[in-house]
């Protein structure tokens, strides 16, 4: 347990009752299913960039890079020096025709080109790999509170929940984005002091190039280059395809706003690794007998100013927080509109927005349930293996539709996801091989769509079961 001085748990307290209390006024009294998930499309910039921001720099992008980087180094930058790629992509290559077509969903895209039995697949592999991606904010979350109150894991997990029903489940969209703005501003101010002080401290020290060798400590490659391009490969392909980060696209006022908004999040997510990064070398050198996972929040109550510190505990606890309560709204999303509203045809607005909410609260139970399961397990390689699950099975198909829409027939890309998800999980299970699970995905993927393609344009079937352009 870290014992928390006067100043450091005001300080704390204070940051997140005051983030938190913002962020649900400035949601207001949101009535429409609409309004909970999409802001009524009336999204600027800076909401959307906080809105991705917020869910993308969760317990990964800071406790699990701190982590990572106390046992080897540089290379734990690759997950917000990643992310921040794949954010670029988004904003120049997929953002402007996916807010164009004034959809909600990415399963809703699916089936407006590939129909409806797109649709149900589409929603069951993005919330699964979604919610692996909370697990892993989960169990930062979980390690965070355990240290700084003395609570068993149980007890950490219960409070999370709170948390993350005051943050996103009555403010949707809109508390999720502000919440988020203020979130990043407050991490970044405590994660730079923090960050400075801890490479003022490397520098200090006596026997540097003894403790950290060039290679792995100050390699992007010291996991490998092949595991690291995987990695980089997974973050790419799972960003894209990850609702969260399209919905927020989808929530933004017009096409431009939506391609700048997604910008300034990936220039905001790519420098965040980098003070936790030194933070988590330090805490090698300096407590080679503490568990990495605790480097980051035992740096910031050690080594920073009081004040500090407990701004920048709340910030850590507010990213956790965020990140999880950002992806259980884009699951809670899918379930009430490509389930309830879908599958089960619900009509009443207010039936949608009650089951939007309590996908919410229900996945964040189940990813403190798994990660209540795993807590010796890294953070970040729960991340990965999000990643590479949604990605496989739906980023071909979507670009596909986004790019060259038309010319795959239905029953070929709906194969094509479905063979993606068993070929990834056969090999990773049944027959573990030393590749990333997200390449065997896509490469069946890309084996079905090209025998689809090769079909489709002797037998000229693409048209059919469904296939139609997007709406302006």
């Amino acid at each position: 347990m870290i014992s928390l001085t006067l100043v450091q748990a005001s300080s704390l307290i204070l940051t997140v009752a005051l983030i938190l209390f913002i962020g649900t006024r400035s949601a207001g009294n949101v009535k429409s299913a609409e309004g909970y998930s999409l802001n009524g499309r009336s999204a600027g910039a800076v909401l959307i960039a906080g809105s991705i921001s917020g869910t993308i720099v969760g317990g990964a992008a800071t406790v699990g890079t701190a982590q990572m980087a106390a046992a080897l180094g540089l290379s734990a930058w690759w997950f917000t020096l990643g992310s921040g790629i794949a954010l670029t992509i988004m904003a120049v290559f997929y953002a402007n025709p996916l807010r164009s077509s004034g959809l909600e969903t990415i399963p809703q895209y699916l089936t407006l080109h590939y129909g409806r039995g797109a649709g149900p697949l589409t929603s069951l592999v993005s919330s699964l790999g979604i919610l692996f991606s909370a697990v892993a904010s989960a169990l930062a979350g979980i390690h965070l509170i355990g240290t700084m109150f003395g609570v068993p894991p149980l007890a950490a997990a219960a409070i999370i929940v709170v948390l993350v029903a005051a943050y996103v489940v009555f403010g949707g969209m809109r508390g999720a984005g502000v919440s988020g703005i203020l979130k990043m501003v407050t991490l970044a101010l405590a994660l730079c002091v923090a960050g400075v002080g801890a490479v003022l401290s490397l520098r200090a020290m006596p026997d540097f190039e003894a403790t950290f060798p060039a290679f792995p400590w100050f390699s992007l490659w010291g996991r490998g280059v092949g595991e690291s391009l995987g990695n980089l490969g997974a973050l790419i392909v799972g960003v894209i395809c990850t609702q969260t980060y399209v919905q927020a696209i989808y929530s933004a006022s017009d096409r431009k706003v939506a391609a700048v908004g997604t910008s300034l999040a990936a220039l905001i997510t790519i420098p965040v690794g980098l003070p936790s990064i030194a933070i988590g070398m330090y805490m090698h050198a300096a407590h080679p007998e503490l568990s990495p996972v605790l480097a980051l929040p035992v740096y910031l109550v050690r080594y920073t100013p009081e004040w500090v510190g407990g701004i920048g505990l709340a910030g850590i606890l507010l990213s956790v927080v965020g990140s999880i309560a950002g992806l259980a709204l884009g699951i809670g999303t899918m379930v009430a509109n490509d389930i309830g509203r879908g599958v089960f045809g619900l009509r009443d607005d207010r039936h949608i927005l009650w089951l939007n909410r309590a996908s919410v609260l229900a996945v964040t139970c189940l990813a403190m349930a798994i990660a209540l399961s795993a807590l010796d397990s890294y953070v970040l390689d729960w991340n990965y293996m999000s990643m590479a699950l949604r990605g496989a099975a739906v980023f071909l198909p979507l670009t596909l539709a986004i790019f060259w829409p038309r010319h795959l027939a239905p029953s070929w890309a709906v194969f094509s996801m479905a063979a993606s998800i068993a070929v990834a999980v056969g090999c990773r299970l049944a027959l573990p091989l030393p590749v990333n699970p997200l390449f065997t995905g896509l490469a069946a993927s890309a084996a079905v769509i090209v025998a689809g393609l090769l079909l489709s344009a002797t037998t000229g079937d693409a048209d059919l079961d469904g296939s139609m352009q997007p709406r302006a």
